[in-house]
């Protein structure tokens, strides 16, 4: 198993956590034999880091979890979990949040504890209730061990954040369809210069970069035929030295003998590999509908059409060709009157579009191709 010397922290991690997020689940409750067995087979294979968090499964995964991993020596490996920062309202809330994490993992210390899902605004609310400062004091105290952050905002707030604070790790999103989104490249460079230890998240971008359409997948083939989608994505993800722990979500027992297969023996992506992903990434952006950019000056609508937001859906569906997805959201993330069904045809639209899209007639063929989903 690929390890990663974390210098600032003096410690090596897996280059794979196991994320306790999409764990198997059993009559709507997480699959506690088939986890354990799963958990068991990770560790036993050179895994160290296994990621929880509050929310992860209703509340049940650090119960889970925590439970399973007690019958391993607790210095043996390290426990992630994260503060639901969208449920402190002072630092009370804080306080009393840990000492019911802890309980819950049953567990002494938390080895990697993270603000979670920061953005601009709960940021500045943490910082105003003082949370941080309460949280290196019970480092001190030993209730946690590495303090740091997951990100979901802006590169300007990645910015703010990391400069904030001398934060042990952080945790980022990144995979190669994704590498000016949020922190990005650019908040990776930062933690280069200061020497924090990068956690990735969605290095598959949520399973969509896993199964990918046959017709972007030539080249990759062309070199290594047996090799999944998922390894190329995570492959080129732990190529950059600076991601220490790469997160994977693994909700069978297929996907992880597929990324112990990945990560046992790791190779970094050589510069012909480089460049057949860079090539497979713009292979899947030529595959867009049409060239939206989301800007919204079509918006507001006359008939309350959610333009972009449609058209996010089917140029997504285009480029990955995943329909289950593509169904779900245009039936749950837009409402019946926001479809693109609804459309009066007034040109309004049209007028306002700076990319001159012909969105009348684009809005017929999405809402005929998904609608057909």
């Amino acid at each position: 198993m690929e390890k990663r010397r974390m210098k600032k922290l003096g410690i090596d991690t897996s280059l794979l956590g196991f994320g306790c997020m999409r764990l198997p689940v059993k009559d709507g409750k997480i699959d506690r034999e088939r986890t354990a067995a799963m958990i068991d087979t990770a560790y036993k294979a050179g895994v160290n880091y296994f990621d929880t968090a509050y929310p992860y499964h209703g509340g049940e995964s650090e119960l889970v979890v925590g439970e399973i991993l007690k019958k391993y020596d607790r210095s043996t490996y390290y426990l992630a979990t994260k503060l639901p920062c969208w449920e402190v309202h002072c630092l009370d809330d804080a306080k009393r949040l840990l000492d019911y994490q802890l309980e819950r993992l049953q567990k002494d210390y938390i080895d990697f504890y993270l603000l979670h899902a920061l953005n601009r605004n709960s940021f500045r609310e943490m910082v105003s209730y003082g949370v941080v400062e309460y949280l290196e004091e019970m480092k001190a105290a030993g209730k946690i061990r590495y303090l740091g952050f997951s990100f979901h905002d802006a590169f300007d707030v990645f910015e703010e954040i990391i400069h904030y604070h001398d934060w042990d790790f952080c945790q980022i999103q990144y995979n190669y369809m994704d590498r000016d989104y949020q922190a990005g490249e650019r908040g990776m460079d930062i933690c280069i210069e200061k020497g924090i230890p990068v956690i990735l998240m969605e290095p598959i971008k949520g399973g969509t970069l896993a199964s990918l359409p046959d017709a972007v997948m030539t080249g990759l083939r062309a070199i290594r035929p047996d090799v999944s989608a998922a390894s190329w994505a995570l492959r080129f993800v732990g190529s950059r030295p600076i991601v220490h722990v790469i997160l994977s979500g693994m909700s069978n027992e297929e996907q992880l003998a597929d990324n112990l297969n990945t990560f046992t023996g790791f190779e970094p992506l050589s510069e012909e590999e480089e460049k057949a992903v860079e090539a497979t990434a713009e292979a899947i952006r030529a595959r867009v509908r049409n060239g939206c950019t989301g800007c919204r000056y079509c918006m507001p609508c006359p008939n309350g059409v959610d333009i972009p937001r449609n058209f996010s859906i089917w140029n997504n569906y285009g480029m990955y060709e995943n329909a289950g997805s593509a169904k779900w959201q245009y039936g749950h993330d837009l409402n019946d009157s926001s479809r693109a069904n609804n459309c009066l045809e007034c040109g309004a639209c049209e007028e306002a579009c700076p990319q001159h899209l012909p969105i009348i007639e684009h809005l017929r063929m999405l809402s005929e191709e998904l609608g057909n989903l």
